[in-house]
């Protein structure tokens, strides 16, 4: 029964309501769908700024969605204490003349459900950065627009994976900004899950992904990365290997700039964060995407 419910606090998908919507912000958007390689559809926002820059927003797992955040419904024990608006980046950015794709992953959302209805932490979510990239190449508003990349936690996990993958053509984005990047095993260990449990989750994740999470790693796919990428990390983050996210930040093979933030110890804190000063953003992409 333990093994169960911790594999299911670890992979199972249900947690991460769409909460608010892009009006509540003032903003002009339309609803939109579009297909992952496997044929998955995902669903999302097209926020409208301007032809000419697009970000892309990929959120973190299991307890996020294009949203974001909420604590209702997540029972006793909280990431974080209030709603984290991932809408307030995207105002911003609005505001700096920016279009924005919100989705949801799949698994997530309003997103569909995939053949295995679990989060893969990256190597199932990669499909849907790249159904992202592509469905804004191919729109006759965008395709000759600048796209960015804001890739949060399974997003930058996502995200270097689909490059690694050669889901993404080289050359294709102008720019990202990879916060908190994170691999299983350094979650398993800072929650400090000990060994013969862990040992036992892990023969029931691996049932139901079809691959040992313990064995997946997205660090050797960060040279592949082509485009300058700004790594944001919390230095209080209690979920975080400083060393991984060091390794992660020494491996890209391009342009880069390291953000240590003294925040909150809680792993969300970087995540409210980018909202509260979503100039950090800006400023970055504003460098590489005029």
């Amino acid at each position: 029964m333990l093994t169960k419910y911790v594999a299911d606090m670890m992979i199972k998908p249900g947690a991460s309501p769409v909460f608010d919507k892009p009006s509540d912000f003032g903003l002009d958007h339309e609803d939109v769908t579009f297909k992952a390689k496997d044929g998955v559809e995902l669903s999302g926002w097209l926020i409208k700024g301007g032809s000419e820059r697009v970000i892309i927003q990929s959120h973190f797992g299991v307890q996020s969605s294009r949203s974001g955040y909420t604590p209702v419904g997540k029972g006793m024990i909280k990431m974080w204490k209030e709603d984290i608006h991932f809408l307030n980046q995207a105002k911003h950015l609005v505001d700096q003349g920016y279009s924005v794709l919100m989705y949801d992953f799949r698994n997530h959302g309003d997103s569909g459900i995939s053949e295995r209805p679990w989060v893969s932490w990256g190597p199932e979510e990669a499909k849907d950065v790249a159904a992202a990239v592509n469905y804004i190449s191919t729109h006759p508003v965008y395709t000759n627009a600048k796209i960015g990349l804001l890739s949060i936690c399974m997003g930058a996990a996502s995200t270097t994976y689909a490059f690694g993958n050669g889901l993404i053509e080289q050359g294709k984005i102008s720019a990202m900004v990879a916060v908190q990047p994170l691999i299983y095993p350094d979650f398993v260990k800072a929650m400090g899950i000990p060994n013969f449990i862990a040992k036992r989750v892990n023969v029931e994740t691996t049932k139901r992904l079809g691959f040992d999470l313990n064995q997946k790693s997205f660090l050797p796919d960060v040279n592949k990365i082509d485009m300058p990428t700004m790594v944001i990390q919390n230095t209080n983050d209690p979920w975080a290997n400083k060393q991984f996210v060091e390794n992660y930040f020494e491996a890209l093979n391009t342009e880069k700039e390291m953000l240590w933030v003294d925040l909150e110890k809680s792993r969300a804190a970087s995540y409210d964060y980018i909202g509260k000063q979503p100039e950090t953003l800006s400023k970055f992409f504003d460098k590489y995407m005029k």
